[in-house]
């Protein structure tokens, strides 16, 4: 059995050790290091580039959005988890601007974490579902502006479809909009997760902010 392997980067050494210990009782988790701080972290990452980050955000040296964006642009195969106390929409939306793969309050429960953590290792994304609604505010506010391509094989009405969902629209409110019945609606959206490899809405609407098809 491979494990997963894990940076843990907090300034807190008492918080480092409850999430190691944690991440212990998780045979398939193996803690690769620990940083204090953005720097070393960003260190640790060029020379044993492990699976997983978990990440807080208020780091001493630099920001953890500072962090999670050198580490994606050098290390585009190592996920990033955003673990933090800050529920602000600001931090939540750069955080997913710059790659990350979940964001998680501490919080969460530790058998969370973990399923987390299994869940990112498998390619999947995850976002706190008290968070949810404030990503759908922001989205609110975002541009409906036509794109100049078709990522991922999307058809112009999947498209218009996927800005919706992103907008944080019902399926009776898409069909609405778009003078489409909510059974149409259904198949574009079943259409949409196979075609970007997803499960739900939110890691649809995450993946369109990240491919930037819709502008924040």
């Amino acid at each position: 059995m491979q494990q997963i392997t894990v940076l843990i980067v907090d300034d807190h050494a008492l918080i480092r050790e409850g999430i190691r210990k944690t991440l212990g009782l998780e045979e398939r988790i193996k803690v690769l290091a620990e940083a204090a701080n953005g720097k070393e972290a960003i260190s640790i990452c060029r020379t044993r580039q492990p699976d997983i980050v978990l990440l807080d955000i208020n780091l001493p040296d630099i920001t953890g959005v500072e962090v999670c964006r050198t580490i994606k642009q050098e290390l585009p195969a190592t996920e990033v988890i955003a673990l933090t106390i800050h529920d602000q929409d600001e931090y939540i939306i750069e955080m997913i601007k710059n790659g990350i793969a979940a964001y998680l309050l501490k919080d969460i429960s530790p058998d969370q974490l973990i399923d987390t953590i299994l869940q990112v290792a498998e390619g999947k994304s995850f976002i706190s579902p008290s968070l949810t609604a404030k990503i759908f505010n922001q989205l609110n506010k975002l541009s409906t502006k036509p794109p100049e391509n078709r990522p991922w094989g999307l058809t112009d009405r999947e498209i218009e479809v996927l800005r919706l969902v992103a907008n944080g629209d019902s399926n009776k409110v898409i069909a609405g909009k778009l003078f489409i019945s909510e059974k149409t609606v259904k198949n574009h959206l079943t259409n949409i997760f196979q075609k970007l490899n997803v499960s739900d809405r939110t890691q649809a609407a995450l993946l369109a902010i990240k491919e930037k098809l819709v502008d924040i």
